[in-house]
C-alpha cells in the first residue's frame, strides 16, 4: 500500500488517517516525568472527517489514558481546543493537567503542517 492507497476501516469503511503526537513536559515530581522524561499524547486522525479515530499516551496508571481516550474519541481534532481547557478544569484532577493541553496544542501544531504538506521540525 503506499500513501495514497486508502486503509479499511471500522466496518470495512475506506478512510486515511494522520498519525500526530504532541510533547510537552510535566513536573519534576511527577511519575511521568521520572519514567518516560515528557508527556507525550498520540492522535490517530480521519483525513476526511478531522475525527479522532484512536488514541494513546503515556501514563502510569492506566485509568488515565481511558479517561483521556474518552475524551478524544470521536472529536473533530481541530476543535478540541475550544473545549479541552475548561473541560480538565472540571473533570480532570490528575497532576498532568497542564501537560494534557501542552501536549494536544503541540499535536495540533503538527497536525495544520501536515495538513498543509509538511511536518514541523522540532527545535
Amino acid at each position: 500500500m503506499n500513501e495514497y492507497e486508502l486503509e479499511r476501516g471500522p466496518g470495512g469503511a475506506e478512510t486515511r488517517t494522520y498519525f500526530v503526537i504532541g510533547e510537552s513536559r510535566t513536573n519534576a515530581d511527577n511519575a511521568i516525568t521520572t519514567i518516560y522524561g515528557s508527556f507525550y499524547m498520540a492522535f490517530e486522525v480521519s483525513e476526511l472527517t478531522e475525527q479522532v479515530v484512536a488514541f494513546g499516551c503515556t501514563h502510569t496508571i492506566e485509568l488515565t489514558e481511558q479517561f483521556l481516550r474518552k475524551l478524544f474519541l470521536g472529536q473533530h481534532f481541530p476543535s478540541i481546543d475550544t473545549w479541552l481547557e475548561e473541560v480538565l478544569e472540571r473533570r480532570y484532577g490528575g497532576s498532568s493537567r497542564r501537560a494534557v493541553l501542552v501536549s494536544y496544542r503541540d499535536a495540533l501544531k503538527r497536525y495544520r503542517a501536515m495538513r498543509r504538506g509538511g511536518c514541523p521540525q522540532k527545535i
